[in-house]
């Protein structure tokens, strides 16, 4: 699968949401690659554990660069996902829980707008926060 087409068939909400799958999958096996490789040069990044946005798929890069190697999730649940269309963009909102192997679950909201380039999309902004049961 050409990680920015997507698969073949034509729903580009399905597209999407395969998109995001396949680079979390890639993310539970310490690879951000998935991500970068997604991503549009001018993308916006923000993240809980940071304390401002990261600018430019540079950045990015050299924030998920010390993350390398380092994430392992055995297992992943990607719940409610919805794609809004907006023009050329869409809005990709959905919740995340992770597993890994000795600890608890660890639950996430991410928004993503992706922009639909030529014959692809791409991401232009990323925003992760935790779930109101992950600070509790």
């Amino acid at each position: 699968m050409n990680m920015r087409s997507g698969p073949s068939h034509k729903d580009p909400g399905d597209i999407i949401i395969a998109l995001e799958r396949a680079a979390l999958e890639r993310w539970g096996q310490g690879d951000p690659s998935g991500f970068l490789e997604i991503c549009a040069p001018d993308v916006v990044y923000f993240d809980p554990h940071l304390e401002m946005r990261l600018d430019g798929r540079e950045a990015l890069s050299e924030y998920y660069e010390k993350l390398r190697g380092m994430v392992s999730i055995e297992r992943f649940e990607l719940l409610n996902p919805l794609v809004q269309f907006v023009g050329e963009g869409a809005v990709l909102s959905f919740n995340y829980v992770s597993y890994g192997k000795y600890e608890d679950a660890h639950r996430w909201n991410c928004t993503e707008v992706y922009r639909r380039m030529d014959d692809r999309w791409e991401i232009i902004q990323t925003h992760w926060s935790f779930t109101l049961a992950e600070r509790a």
